[in-house]
């Protein structure tokens, strides 16, 4: 069983002074906060052996660093990827009619909803969609049926909604 009231005490007297130092060392306060965080933990996850160390305090502030300076690493190497890759393609967002479309959706049932997500978008053929949804092909047929006729509605009166 860890010492807990040794570590409580160890932490109290020490936190200030690590963040203090993790924080100079990244000029970040959150940064310094997380590296700090996780060194505790590790200290607590090892406590019966830190707790022996001639300076336990040393021993967290030189994990700490490590810490911080493998996140710094971490983005370096992020950063080379970047420069050497190019920037990722920015993902266009919905255009109105997908909007529509998906508004519609919310509109129907949630089997017609399933049925029509799978066969359209999924692109499943219709025996594979009765299988998905434990459903009888003829009943999937009959969603899909209802489902394209409920939308048709839906969209035709959004559209003169807007005229």
């Amino acid at each position: 069983m860890p010492d807990v009231d040794g570590f409580d005490e160890f932490y109290r007297g020490s936190r200030h002074r690590l963040l203090g130092f993790v924080c100079a060392l990244t000029g970040n306060l959150a940064e310094a906060q997380d590296a700090v965080q996780e060194a505790y933990v590790r200290a607590w996850q090892r406590w019966s052996t830190v707790s022996g160390y001639d300076d336990p305090e040393a021993w967290v502030r030189v994990v700490a660093s490590r810490i911080a300076v493998s996140r710094w690493r971490s983005l370096r190497s992020r950063a080379r990827a970047y420069l050497r890759h190019g920037a990722t393609e920015s993902v266009p967002g919905p255009g109105t009619d997908t909007l529509e479309v998906v508004a519609a959706l919310r509109q129907l049932p949630e089997e017609q909803r399933i049925a029509l997500a799978l066969y359209y978008l999924v692109g499943m053929p219709v025996a594979e969609v009765a299988r998905q949804t434990a459903a009888p092909v003829g009943t999937v047929k009959a969603r899909l049926s209802r489902g394209r006729a409920a939308l048709a509605g839906l969209l035709t009166v959004a559209d003169l909604e807007e005229v």
